[in-house]
């Protein structure tokens, strides 16, 4: 008597796409959420000119902290002492700061900007270059 190893059951030749349509449709659904929160930063395009559009310059206040710890607001010196009567003057209606700060200045220079501007209700923006931008 020999004995039969085959299954007694055909093998399913088909399956139910509603698991992968599930599947499909969940991470269609986390891509379109997250694409919203991915920063668009460091893409270089010329915009064209509009007479009705303002320079984006003057919708937020610059502060540069240089490598020996000087500061200046919108291009203007200014000393640590006088910072927050500097920003009140150039602020304006303006809501946003911009910090552009040398790899060199200290934890405490950039704890005094955003301290005067979270003062101020101002958002800060750290400027920052990207690595690969060639600059060394």
């Amino acid at each position: 008597m020999p004995l039969d190893f085959a299954p007694s059951k055909k093998p399913l030749t088909t399956f139910g796409l509603a698991g992968l349509a599930d599947i499909v449709l969940l991470l269609l659904i986390f891509f379109l959420l997250t694409s919203n929160f991915i920063p668009q930063f460091g893409i270089q395009v010329n915009l064209p000119e509009a007479s009705t559009a303002p320079p984006m310059e003057s919708q937020f206040v610059t502060v540069v902290i240089t490598r020996d710890g000087q500061f200046y607001v919108d291009q203007q010196q200014t000393t640590r002492d006088a910072l927050l009567d500097t920003i009140i003057g150039v602020k304006g209606d303006k809501e946003a700061l911009v910090l552009r700060a040398d790899q060199e200045a200290t934890v405490a220079q950039f704890a005094t900007v955003a301290s005067i501007a979270r003062a101020l209700e101002m958002r800060v923006l750290m400027a920052t270059e990207r690595e690969d931008s060639g600059r060394r």
